[in-house]
């Protein structure tokens, strides 16, 4: 099949961007309010953008509280989503009230970053520190504003579990990282197979 997307006429029950566009590792985004409220809520519009300096990207489909606060206060952490904590990241997405914990509704416990005044969640297996660089609105082909708004920061320090580090390099297989799918369908990173560079021709 083939269409153009200013018409969207793909025929199919359900657009199949996102789904096209997966598996998407999932950015499990803590901030803090000016009014020392947290917030946690998993976003699939997430990943690791440049490795020197770090950086990591979430993008707000729409003026969100996350976004909100990462504007105010300048910092945001990101705890990695993991399988068996599939169930209390989905409890976190639920739309509620500025100011509502969703740590308190998700049952998770709120740890303080050593070096950015924001939340990441104690359970997670890792979790990254990160600053804001800056916050674009992108543009599409006509110059118009997207309805989204990517929050960019750089990762100050970083958190890891040492029951998921083996020789050196986290085990993948035991982390079991979360991914989103599109639709309602997710996957994890548990079943992992390696591959090696090939080698450059003599």
């Amino acid at each position: 099949m083939f269409y153009t997307t200013d018409t969207n006429r793909h025929g199919l029950a359900h657009d199949p961007f996102k789904a096209i566009v997966s598996p998407r590792p999932i950015g499990w985004i803590g901030t803090k309010g000016l009014d020392s409220t947290h917030n946690l809520s998993p976003y699939s519009f997430f990943n690791a953008i440049s490795d020197d300096p770090k950086l990591v990207m979430f993008s707000s489909s729409g003026r969100k509280d996350s976004l909100r606060n990462a504007e105010e206060t300048g910092v945001f952490t990101a705890s990695f989503a993991s399988r068996h904590l599939a169930e209390k990241v989905n409890a976190s997405s639920v739309a509620v009230p500025y100011g509502a914990s969703e740590f308190e509704i998700a049952g998770l416990t709120p740890r303080a970053g050593e070096l950015v005044d924001a939340p990441f969640v104690g359970e997670a297996l890792a979790a990254l520190e990160c600053r804001v660089t800056e916050i674009i609105q992108p543009k599409g082909l006509s110059g118009e504003p997207a309805n989204a708004f990517m929050v960019l920061g750089q990762v100050v320090a970083i958190h890891i579990d040492e029951s998921i580090i083996r020789e050196g390099r986290i085990d993948m297989a035991l982390a079991r990282p979360l991914a989103r799918l599109g639709y309602m369908d997710y996957c994890d990173g548990g079943d992992v197979f390696e591959m090696l560079r090939p080698k450059r021709p003599e």
